[in-house]
């Protein structure tokens, strides 16, 4: 499998993804999402390029869209937007890996706005936010 990473010059070259790249990528997971959600680009590293190869494949952009499903039956008040993100996961055509690790991010929180309350619009932020992403 080949990926595109940036080089010294700033251009863009074609790289092979190795098993172990996928397998590193997989453990630092958490760290990835995190930059990726933060903006990093993916080109940026080979890391980095194997983890939105993951999070942008369409098995797990359907699995979020499952989860987000899953959660949309318990009283929401952003019970339309995370529709409407589960609906962007699962659409046709590719879809940046800076929106699905901010999903990815979302539902991996257990202390954050989805699943307990904070500030008023915290989670509609969060949910605008990552919706963004995804059409950007």
């Amino acid at each position: 499998m080949q990926i595109l990473l940036d080089d010294d010059l700033g251009r863009l070259t074609l790289r092979r993804l190795r098993p172990w790249h996928r397998m590193l990528a997989r453990a630092l997971a958490d760290r990835l999402d995190r930059q990726l959600a933060g903006g990093a680009r993916p080109e940026a590293s080979v890391l980095l390029a194997a983890r939105a190869m993951f999070l942008t494949s369409t098995a797990y952009r359907r699995a979020l869209a499952a989860s987000l499903r899953r959660i949309l039956p318990a009283p929401a008040p952003a019970a339309a937007e995370l529709a409407g993100l589960a609906g962007s996961l699962t659409g046709p055509g590719p879809v940046p890996a800076r929106g699905v690790a901010m999903v990815s991010q979302l539902l991996a929180d257990g202390g954050g706005p989805l699943y307990r309350e904070g500030r008023p619009g915290d989670l509609s932020t969060l949910v605008a936010r990552a919706s963004r992403a995804l059409i950007s």
